[in-house]
């Protein structure tokens, strides 16, 4: 199964998703990490393009082949990046679970971008203009949306859970 996350920086993607990997054993793919990497490696500078989803699509493929559950963290802000994944899925014939996370509390996702601490060494932050300036199209197909300004960082997972499991036996 592929999983992918998608939202603006300080929605609560990675604290979601990352967790979930971990309980469920699944390969966990982190975007902001192979950007970081690619950056430190090969001297793009800041814009890596689509390099770092790029690396993580063929990643995902060769777990998804060897039946391993795959974990996908990223903005995936366009219907292109979705699409990819959606493809990607397909043609390994694994189901997919797209989730987006959103915080719809506008002073609580300032909030949380503005004070949140990096956990990836020389990664740089978004600011919250440039958050709200980001490239993000509006989804246009059927997804699970988890709203963290609406619940607990728990019940989050506790319905993303519920949501996986039911898909899955669909």
């Amino acid at each position: 199964m592929l999983v992918v996350f998608g939202g603006l920086p300080g929605t609560g993607k990675t604290a979601l998703s990352r967790p979930f990997a971990e309980e469920s054993g699944a390969v966990y793919l982190r975007i902001d990490t192979i950007e970081q990497a690619l950056r430190e490696s090969s001297g793009l500078g800041d814009d890596v393009g689509a390099a770092g989803y790029e690396i993580a699509y063929g990643l995902a493929r060769d777990n998804l082949r060897l039946g391993r559950t795959v974990i996908a963290d990223c903005v995936n802000p366009i219907a292109i990046t979705r699409n990819a994944w959606r493809d990607l899925a397909a043609e390994v014939g694994a189901p997919i679970v797209e989730v987006e996370v959103v915080c719809s509390d506008k002073a609580e996702h300032r909030r949380r971008v503005e004070t949140r601490r990096g956990d990836i060494a020389g990664l740089k932050l978004p600011v919250w203009d440039e958050v709200v300036m980001r490239e993000y199209e509006t989804w246009d197909r059927p997804h699970l949306i988890l709203d963290t300004a609406r619940i607990t960082p728990a019940q989050a997972l506790e319905e993303l859970r519920r949501q996986v499991d039911a898909r899955l036996l669909r």
